[in-house]
């Protein structure tokens, strides 16, 4: 068993061992190339260091890992020109920008094993290239679209081959709608023994290959049968693998099924696997009685039972594999099948199978994937964690197959939300995580890719689980809430992901939010439902992510302001004035931005003074509103009395409400609000001209260390509230229930420290 077939069978707890010093370090070194190359301005090439000298294991590394988050070009094959300091045996290239000149960098190396998948800018050039550098060659693959082939015979009738490679062993060519004369190129290949030709046109050329005797391993899948082809076939007596299968259940409709089947079969004892899913060969159902020699005489015969005809010699001599899949009459839901792993759609363990075995086939795969996704919205499965590395697989390999990613997205979804999902470990969740990004990256347009992403991402931990794609998430999010006419599900599913992006992240994501357009994208959302009069859930969300990512940003605040922000605003209070969710997001924003002092001269305006001044009685959503409210107002006020510039609202009149609403609240009031610093409001603490600016801030930390001493006694601690509280407790101009409030923040965290629960909770007082 392979390694790869060895990863797909661990079903515990997926990835129970840490990525390697090797991995790390080259997953570094390919984000970050200049720490062992130079760029060339001139000739504008990347070059190793000179004093790097690289063996052949790191450099087929470094290629391997470049490909998972780049695709290779010729810049990056230029870097292996050098043949003395860096080495290849293996080059394997797929999703490349490639072209002939930078494929000769790599083949001059003369490596033992070429693989050219999707490299769409070779041409037949590249040919000549590979076969002038074939001596060590043992393996060679041209994938789908890799159009190097061309379409007139010529020269290479003449000279009769086009890659001379006399040491090859194995040749795969999987191009769809070849015709077959590129296996003149075979002609001098005496050592083949594994050869793939899948979705090849034509047969009229096999006379070319019947100097093959050594041929193990064939493939002829989607290849239209001819009575020729299988007469050959059958006169392969060393053969140990034949697919001669089918994509598509039209093409294959063999005449004689039965007997065509048995021909092949009698006619290679050695076969060890066969692969005939998608046509009629294996027959209508009607199962085969049969006797068979059990010994040396006659006396020995016994009845044997099979449901395929054509395998009843392979009764007693069961196939390690047979491929069952989409066969006619549903071959794979029979019983008596003489083979030990099948693929097919009768139930979990062959899915599975197939999955494995169609990996490299588009169209295959993406039936099975749909079957896969059926069994996991259905039904228990019993092999999760196969199925797991089974979709991740085929995601990888096939980005820009829209059915495969939309496939694996869904099942996707139904594995991360089922009873296995504490199982999954934090490797596992980084690789389901980048294998939805990188199909919704590659699908931004088509909604249900966008949705299945969307939420499959809404079963993680946002926004802990994704921070090492922040970036890319907030990127592809943002695209999907860009369009303010595509309203429906992945507006909105979207919108609530970039909230909760933008919460419980640090200053440097949330510049990044407000530097990728998320201020602007969130104002024309809100835009649009004010031009339509409608207050929904978008709405509200728009105002809460705007409310995070301006928490703690100045630069986001401003952006809000620049961007018509409150204009925004007073629209939203005038036509929806009794939404109370809506009315304490706008608030909460409001607040940040009247937290940085070079913005608040923006707000100093008699029409905004005057809503702040009337929300200070509301009642909306508890004491939220008017907490926002007040928290604006004293941070104006904070600013001193000759930074207030207006005469109505009057300072005084305004100070005096602030002071009645602080008075009014409930201390034991539960938030929904979060802080991550208290430095905004530690700052009110030195307004001795303002005291009601004091009283504020000190209700604010009594309220929260109160309710909430497990997550904010510490902060206040950590920050030095507790000295600057004591220093206000001396200084002559705050009033005593200031005072109080700030013995209350006191005692609460000295009882925090002790973890003494069986003190009253306003033990001291200005009195003591």
């Amino acid at each position: 068993m392979s390694n790869v077939q060895k990863l797909c069978l661990y079903d515990a707890s997926y990835d129970s061992y840490p990525d390697t010093l090797f991995d790390i370090c080259m997953d570094y070194i390919v984000v970050n190339l200049n720490t062992i190359t130079n760029f060339d301005p001139e000739t504008r090439w990347r070059r190793f260091k000179d004093d790097v000298i690289l063996p052949s294991e790191i450099c087929e590394k470094f290629i391997k890992s470049y490909q998972k988050k780049y695709r290779i070009n010729d810049n990056i094959a230029n870097m292996f020109r050098d043949k003395v300091r860096t080495r290849l045996s293996t080059v394997k290239l797929r999703n490349s920008r490639i072209t002939d000149e930078g494929l000769r960098c790599l083949m001059e190396h003369k490596p033992y094993e070429v693989e050219l998948n999707q490299c769409e800018y070779l041409s037949q050039s590249s040919l000549e290239i590979i076969s002038n550098n074939s001596q060590n060659l043992h393996s060679l693959k041209f994938g789908p679209l890799t159009y190097v082939f061309p379409q007139d015979e010529g020269i290479y009738r003449q000279r009769g081959y086009i890659i001379y490679a006399p040491n090859l062993k194995r040749l795969t060519i999987q191009r769809r709608g070849l015709a077959i004369f590129p296996l003149l190129l075979l002609k001098p290949l005496q050592h083949l023994t594994h050869l793939d030709l899948s979705e090849c046109t034509s047969a009229g050329s096999i006379w070319a290959l019947n100097e093959m005797n050594n041929l193990r391993f064939l493939v002829l899948h989607a290849v239209p049968w001819t009575k020729d082809l299988i007469d050959w076939i059958s006169g392969m007596g060393h053969l140990r693998h034949l697919d001669i299968s089918q994509s598509n259940e039209r093409h294959g409709k063999y005449f004689s099924p039965n007997e065509v089947l048995t021909q092949l079969v009698e006619s290679l004892p050695l076969l060890e696997s066969l692969d005939i899913s998608g046509t009629n060969l294996a027959g209508t159902g009607a199962a085969a009685v049969s006797t068979m020699n059990q010994g040396t005489s006659d006396s020995m015969e016994c009845e044997v039972r099979c449901d395929i005809p054509g395998l009843v010699s392979r009764v007693n001599n069961p196939l390690e594999f047979l491929g069952l899949y989409g066969t006619h009459h549903g071959a794979c839901k029979r019983h008596d099948i003489p083979a030990k792993v099948i693929t097919g759609d009768a139930n979990e363990e062959q899915i599975l199978a197939a999955a494995r075995a169609y990996m490299e086939r588009p169209a295959m795969l993406t039936r099975v994937l749909n079957d896969l996704y059926y069994l996991f919205r259905y039904e228990n499965n019993a092999y999760v964690g196969r199925a797991l590395c089974v979709v991740l697989d085929a995601m990888d390999l096939h980005v820009m197959e829209k059915h495969i990613q939309i496939s694996g997205s869904a099942t996707l979804f139904y594995i991360v939300k089922g009873k296995e999902k504490d199982r999954i470990g934090i490797k596992m969740k980084k690789r389901i995580i980048t294998a939805l990004l990188d199909g919704m990256e590659a699908h931004l347009g088509d909604d249900t890719m966008m949705r299945n992403g969307c939420l499959t991402l809404c079963q993680f931990k946002i926004p802990t689980d994704v921070l090492f794609e922040y970036e890319r998430v907030v990127q592809i999010l943002l695209n999907g809430v860009a369009d303010v006419n595509q309203e429906g599900f992945v507006q909105r599913i979207a919108i609530y992901l970039l909230n909760s992006l933008a919460c419980q992240v640090d200053g440097k994501q949330k510049t990044f939010l407000g530097n990728q357009g998320a201020i602007g994208k969130m104002l024309n959302l809100i835009s649009d439902r004010l031009e339509r009069r409608i207050c929904d859930d978008v709405l509200e969300v728009a105002w809460s992510t705007m409310w995070n990512v301006t928490d703690e940003t100045p630069q986001n605040c401003q952006r809000f302001l620049e961007n018509r922000g409150m204009e925004y605003f007073l629209a939203c209070l005038k036509i929806f004035p009794d939404k109370e969710e809506l009315l304490r997001n706008m608030m909460g924003l409001l607040g940040n931005v009247a937290e940085v002092a070079l913005l608040r001269p923006h707000l100093m305006n008699k029409l905004f003074l005057s809503v702040f001044y009337e929300l200070l009685d509301s009642c909306s959503d508890g004491i939220e509103v008017s907490y926002n409210a007040a928290g604006v107002l004293a941070h104006m006020a904070s600013d001193g009395p000759r930074a207030w510039t207006v005469a109505e609202p009057a300072r005084e009149m305004v100070l005096q409400r602030v002071a009645a609403a602080v008075e009014r609240w409930d201390l034991r009031a539960e938030r929904n609000i979060n802080y991550r610093s208290f430095e905004p409001i530690l700052s009110l603490l030195h307004a001795h001209h303002t005291p009601q600016c004091q009283h504020w801030a000190v209700w604010a930390l009594a309220n929260l260390t109160t309710v909430y001493p497990d997550k904010y006694c510490t902060l206040v601690e950590a920050e030095g509230g507790l000295r600057l509280l004591n220093e206000l407790l001396l200084h002559p101009r705050p009033y005593e229930p200031i005072k109080k409030l700030a013995y209350i923040v006191i005692n609460n965290c000295a009882r925090y420290a002790a973890r003494d629960t069986s003190s009253p909770l306003f033990s001291a007082s200005p009195d003591n």
